[in-house]
């Protein structure tokens, strides 16, 4: 298995180590998932998210080029800001979901680390060998949580002043960190691009802060899934379109039927039919909804809904305890015909009551300015 250059660092802090996508990655620390998810809930709790994939795009079309497989805007994306995007197929399915920031003459992408080489041959397919570079000498680190921003101003003050989905270039003891004011947890925070050769030293100023503790992978599934972000593999995949996923947000009007640059990326006939407000428009047979477990017993991925009269109308995709709710919790793709509100888990042979909720599950909270 791959290591990221923080490994010894989790060892050291006595963290539980599992594979995922091919790393040797900390599920948890001393501390325990449930606490830890606790502590990004009221302090700041420090992520390695390094197996993910890092990628530059450069080049004169390289902004029109990544539209061709993007349902998103992103030639109008402002300076230094961040978007979310995905890749999608000819079927409108989507192949992963990304976030990608506007440099300027680059555009910084960062993927899902189990879907990194299918997305890197995708670009250089679509954008050509010399507009995509790979970044490998380069950790992630996300510091996410209420007193993330202060802790971060320490080091780096000019941070103080980022908003949600700003993405800068900034210096600390002479070495280039790139930040953007995002996460995968709801709450406010960033996500930090260091050089790998000072990617000890960088955690390891953030963690002299009393607010700041490690979290592992398994307090990062359970704080995505609160948060009502969907996760690659499980809750999207190249067979969901963004209108079933509950996605639509994320596709910007000048992308859609009538906009100024309507379509040209793959599947594009499909998915534009399913928004809503279509001009030709495509009805859509399930959809991904969020719901609170009734009881104590958490319902996970693969779990069947059933309605009052025992069919099957639904499965789970996401399910777990949400530790800040106290309940469990689920996201699932149910029937669009079914009745939402009287549908039930149907948990070793049992009928498990479930209540509609809006998702997030967990009011977002990040910093807007």
């Amino acid at each position: 298995m791959k290591k990221t250059a923080l490994f010894a660092q989790h060892i050291k802090a006595d963290a539980r180590m599992v594979e995922f996508a091919g790393y040797e990655m900390p599920v948890q620390y001393p501390l325990g998932v449930k606490k830890e998810h606790l502590w990004v809930r009221e302090n700041a709790g420090l992520f390695d998210v390094s197996h993910m994939g890092q990628v530059l795009l450069k080049g004169p079309n390289v902004k029109r080029d990544l539209e061709k497989i993007m349902p998103v805007d992103v030639e109008g994306l402002a300076l230094h800001t961040q978007r979310y995007g995905l890749f999608t197929n000819d079927q409108g399915g989507i192949l992963d979901d990304l976030m990608f920031a506007n440099w300027g003459e680059e555009v910084f992408v960062v993927v899902n680390a189990a879907c990194k080489e299918q997305d890197i041959a995708l670009l250089k397919t679509a954008l050509g060998d010399n507009a995509v570079q790979v970044i490998t000498d380069r950790s992630l680190l996300a510091l996410q949580g209420p007193k993330a921003r202060a802790v971060l101003t320490k080091m780096i003050p000019d941070v103080a002043q980022m908003t949600f989905m700003q993405s800068k270039k900034f210096v600390w003891n002479g070495q280039e960190v790139w930040v953007s004011c995002s996460g995968y947890t709801g709450e406010d925070g960033y996500e930090i691009s260091v050089a790998d050769s000072v990617a000890v030293d960088f955690s390891e100023a953030l963690l002299t802060h009393q607010d700041v503790e490690w979290i592992g992978l398994g307090a990062r599934d359970s704080l995505r899934l609160e948060a009502g972000l969907c996760l690659y593999g499980h809750d999207i995949d190249e067979t969901t379109t963004p209108a079933e996923a509950s996605l639509t947000w994320a596709i910007q009007k000048n992308r859609r039927q009538e906009g100024e640059r309507e379509g040209g990326f793959a599947g594009a006939d499909i998915i534009l039919s399913q928004l809503p407000n279509a001009t030709t428009s495509t009805d859509i047979t399930r959809k991904r909804f969020g719901f609170i477990v009734e009881g104590k017993a958490p319902v996970r991925e693969g779990v069947e809904i059933v309605d009052a009269n025992g069919i099957v109308v639904g499965k789970v995709t996401s399910g777990g305890f949400a530790p800040s709710l106290g309940a469990p919790i689920v996201m699932a793709y149910i029937e669009t015909a079914a009745d939402k509100e009287n549908v039930f888990a149907l948990l070793r042979g049992k009928k498990i009551p479930l209540q509609l909720a809006k998702m997030p599950f967990v009011p977002a909270r990040y910093f807007r300015g």
